[in-house]
Formats: C-alpha cells, structure tokens, sequence
C-alpha cells in the first residue's frame, strides 16, 4: 500500500502521483482509495495536493513570463527561458512555461475528490454532512480555477467535466475535443458560482472560523476569479474578435465573433458582488502614510484587501533577484522606462500632462544628486521603484546609502558580468529588504502570503467594466478614486485638488487602464491586460532604460535595452505537440 505524504493546505508540495497528462484519469493511488475516502486525515491529505497545484507566480526570473515578457520588466540573464520567448524560440514541439499537463492533473485530482469524498464515514460522525459539502466546494473552486489558469495562458479549454475514464480506456474513449471558449466560460461561472454557494466568507475548518485556516477557499475567492474570468471574456481579444474567424474546430467558431455589450454587465455585475460582501477594505495604514499603506497591503498579513493568497511560495527568491548586487541581491527583476514612464506625478496627471515633470537636470535630495526625472512622482514610484541614487537599506546593507546602476559603479555592469540591470532600474514592490538569502537574511521572510487577488484590482474591474456598459456611471469614479486616494494622489472631482472627471468612454477608459497598470504593476496582469485589449503589437518590441554602459551625466539617456518580441501567435501559447499527438481531436492555436 503506498504511503501518503502529509501536506498542510496550500504548502505547494506536490504530490507523488504518475503522469501529469490530462488523459490519465486514474490516479497512481487507486489500490488504496477505498481507505482513503473513509478517514478524515487522508481525505484531507488528499485535498491538500489538490491545493498543491495553485502555482506560485513569485517565480517570475524563470517559473513565469508574465512579467520579463511584457513591457514592464526586463529580466536580466539570459539563461532563463524568458529570453528564448523574448525571441520567439518557441514551437508546439518546444513549449515553453508549459502548464496544460500540470493544470489537468490538479483538474483530476480536484475531481476525483469531488467524486469521492461523500460517505466518508469518519468526517459524518465526527463533523457532519456540512463538512464534506465544504471539502466538495473546496475542491470545486480549485477545480474552476485551474480551468481559469488554462484559459488565460492557451485561450479555449477541453472541458473534461465530473466523468471519470476508466483505468483500461481506450484511446478512443479518451479524445475530447476543446470547447469554444465562451462555453468555457458559462461553465468555469457555473462551477464558481456553485462552490460560492457553499463556501464560507471566512476560512474555516470543522466548522470553526479559524486564522490558521487562511488560504482555504473561500466566497470571495471564488466570486473574485468570476469577476477576473468575465472582464477577460468581456474584452476586445475575446469578445467578437473577427481578427479569430479563422480559428474553428469542424465548423465551429472559438472565439466570439459578435459583440455582446451584455457581457460587460455580467463583468461589472461579478466585480460588485465581490464589493458587496462587504468584508474586503483597501488596507490603510494607520499613520495614514500612503507608503506604508501601500506597502502593507503585501507585509500585513491576512489584511482585509487579500481575498485569495498563496500561503508557500518563493518570496525570498523574489527579494534576492529583486535586491541591489551591494545589498547582496543579483541585480536581476529590473522595471523597463516604459514602466517608469507609466507612473503619476504627485500632482495626480501623467508626465505628459504635468507642468512639473522635468527630464534635465538634478536636485539635491537627502545628500543626493537625484534626476529631475525622479522627483515629485507618486508614492507608488518610490515604493515601486530602485533607480539611480535611491537609497536603500536591507540585505547585507546595515544602514542606508544610495544604490547605483552606472557602469563603474558596485551594482553596474562592470562589477559582474550577468548580474547587473539593462534598465538601470530594480523592482522595489513587495521586496523585503531584510529577507536577502544571498546575504542570509530572513526577517519578514515569515508569515508573508502571495497576493494572487486583491480588492484594488475588484475595484478597478468593477470601474473598467462599468465604463464599458454604462459610461457616465457615478459608481465608476468613484472606485478608481478610492484607488487613488489610498496610494496618495488627487482624484477626479472630489477631495483636494481635484483633477477634473474624465469624459465616459474613450477618455475614461484611457484613465482606468492607467491606473491598472500603476496600481497592478509587477503582480502579473500586465501580459493578459494588453493582450486582452489587443494592444499588445503597439506596447511591444523594444524596451528601455538609462544608459547602462555609461558613467556620470552620460547615464541619464534613454537606450534600447531589449527587444520582447510579440506576433500574432503569441496572444496564446500553443499546446505541445505531445498532447497534440495524445488528443488527436485538439485543434492548435492560431499561428502555431
């Protein structure tokens, strides 16, 4: 009898199984699942690996593209496959950051559970039919989710469903075709919307509310992938896309071809329902100091503006890839100038628009020649943002000083040869200074949960959405302001200093896509967002930053310091030609 191995929920351990492929339906355990079903410990055990498969995105440098092959992060070595992406080496016989397997064996496991959990003798006499109806709910989301996941990186699904295909199958008995994806959507909002109707507002276990149990699914988390699932199925790439007519399966189309305005209400309606629980706030801190408030929405723990959260994850990889060479870090996550462009000025109004913005000269700040450039910015540039002669404090750095990405300097190119930023910027969002392995830090390495959703981007959903259906709506300036108001900038129409409101439509929606993309910035919505706008041919290409190779005034030019590659094909990734050869009835993605 083989032996499981205990998990806790969402540990991100995987469990021992046999092939990953979706077609194998029967899990490697079969000879000892009676047993399993019929004990509380290993029912849970079991749900556990089926939390297992919610991946962990702070792996960005080479577990996750979707920062280092958008426009808002350069990715500095070359020997992770980003750079292959960033260059088009890729082939449905050379899939890379592939997850179909990986998201089909969580689909499987999730269930084989659902499909077996009910009658286990020991959690009826202990705990009741309740108990195992949450489990289902439980495994039900994750199963909702991880279709979710599919859908965004490879666009139409194969809708497996509650069947179970017997151990000796036959190939023939095994080819499913995909479906189109708006079928994928009304059935991954089904299977949320009826997990939510059973799922708790708070985390809980026997029962009980209960803090240790944060990260179990709850309501929100599955109404807050409902409402990131319709704004994707609502948008330009999705929703009458005739640039797709071409995509069909035996005469039928996967991608809408006539737009439905009413698919925006259904977004706009999924993002209010997550607002209306009425439990999720934005976290403030209580100074009232938009840095520190912004800072803990990552460094507070189980904070009210969380809804789903990874409990495991490599967060203290993010900081050490994140950190300056001088604090002990590699130099290595580096915000492109487009993404430095992007931010606000204090006043509230873009540099474009700003009568402050200045890209000459220097100030003395702090004992430090800052850039013009640099100053009176956003608070969310300078709790986002490493750039030249920042200061910095954390890792191997015991007091503050000044970090520098010119060339002679001890974080430029020329004091290693791989681990330096091409930008002359570092990413500083959710960095904990003190948590540096490479100098053996760990002080907020504890207890610190990945954000996978938040209510900033609900509200943000909501505002989009709402634009989209009902321009003009109170409701949508409304909650881009709250947005706004907590990272410390004016807002439009109201409060002090206010800017005026965008004009519904084409103005407001050029707002709120701002926005996203300061206030998500480097939580990897970037990549889906232009490709969901299909804006990505004109955002995509070459990147910059300063001049990296220079010293002195001579840093301060704007350069080409890569190229992130985009044609047609890339709005999705293909499937491998593996599971091409397997499920014999997949049609391929366009361009693939």
């Amino acid at each position: 009898m083989k032996s499981f191995i205990l998990l806790s929920i969402i540990t991100g351990a995987v469990f021992v199984s046999g092939c990953k492929d979706y077609l194998d339906q029967v899990p490697d355990d079969r000879i000892t699942i009676e047993e399993v079903f019929q004990k509380k410990a290993s029912s849970q055990q079991y749900l556990a690996n089926v939390y297992s498969y919610v991946p962990d995105i702070s792996r960005q440098w080479e577990g996750f593209p979707w920062l280092g092959n958008s426009d808002e992060v350069d990715i500095t070595w070359s020997k992770y496959s980003v750079y292959a992406l960033n260059m088009g080496n890729m082939s449905a016989g050379n899939v890379l950051f592939d997850t179909w397997g990986n998201l089909y064996a969580g689909i499987r496991s999730a269930t084989y559970f659902i499909n077996h959990i009910d009658g286990n003798k020991e959690i009826l006499a202990l705990n009741g039919q309740e108990l195992i109806d949450q489990y289902k709910a439980e495994a039900r989301f994750l199963r909702a989710y991880y279709y979710f996941l599919l859908m965004q990186q490879y666009g139409p699904v194969v809708l497996v469903g509650d069947k179970e295909l017997a151990a000796d199958a036959t190939a023939a008995d095994m080819q499913i075709p995909r479906s189109p994806f708006d079928e994928c959507v009304s059935y991954v909002v089904a299977e949320l919307d009826q997990a939510a109707g059973v799922l708790p507002l708070r985390p809980m276990n026997n029962n009980q509310v209960s803090d240790a149990e944060y990260g179990r699914a709850t309501k929100g988390m599955a109404l807050a992938v409902k409402s990131r699932l319709l704004l994707y199925a609502a948008s330009d790439l999705y929703n009458g896309n005739t640039d797709m007519a071409g995509f069909t399966d035996k005469g039928r189309q996967m991608i809408s071809q006539t737009k439905d305005a009413e698919k925006w209400k259904k977004a706009a309606d999924a993002a209010k329902a997550v607002i209306d629980l009425g439990i999720y706030n934005l976290y403030q801190d209580p100074s009232g100091d938009p840095v520190k408030s912004l800072q803990g929405i990552f460094f507070q723990p189980w904070n009210n503006e969380q809804i789903f959260v990874r409990k495991s994850n490599d967060l203290a990889g993010w900081d050490v890839h994140c950190m300056p060479r001088r604090a002990g870090g590699w130099n290595g996550i580096a915000a492109t100038q487009e993404q430095v462009d992007a931010y606000f000025m204090k006043d509230g109004l873009t540099i474009q628009e700003s009568p402050n913005y200045r890209e000459t000269g220097f100030k003395d700040t702090l004992g430090q020649s800052i850039y013009n450039m640099y100053m009176n910015r956003e608070p969310r540039f300078y709790t986002n943002i490493t750039y030249n002669n920042a200061i910095f404090q954390g890792g191997s750095m015991q007091a503050s000083a000044a970090i520098t990405f010119y060339l002679s300097g001890p974080n430029g190119k020329n004091g290693h040869p791989t681990d330096y930023s091409k930008t002359g910027y570092l990413v500083r969002k959710n960095l904990g200074s003190q948590t540096n392995i490479g100098s053996g830090g760990n002080g907020q390495r504890q207890n610190r949960p990945l954000a996978l959703f938040r209510l900033a981007e609900i509200y943000l959903n909501y505002a989009e959405a709402l634009n989209e259906y009902e321009p003009g709506n109170a409701d949508i300036a409304k909650y881009l302001n709250l947005v706004r108001k907590r990272a410390g900038i004016p807002q439009y129409g109201e409060g002090e200093n206010p800017l005026p409101v965008p004009a519904p439509g084409a103005a407001m929606r050029n707002r709120i896509r701002q926005e996203r993309r300061v206030e998500l910035a480097f939580e990897s919505h970037r990549w889906f967002d232009i490709r969901r706008w299909k804006i990505a041919p004109q955002v995509m290409g070459d990147v910059h930053g300063m001049n990296v190779n220079k010293d002195g005034n001579d840093f301060y030019a704007r350069v080409v310091a890569g190229s992130h590659l985009f044609r047609p094909a890339n709005y999705w990734f293909p499937i491998s030609q593996y599971e091409m050869d397997r499920g014999r009835m997949l049609v391929q993605n366009p361009g693939w």
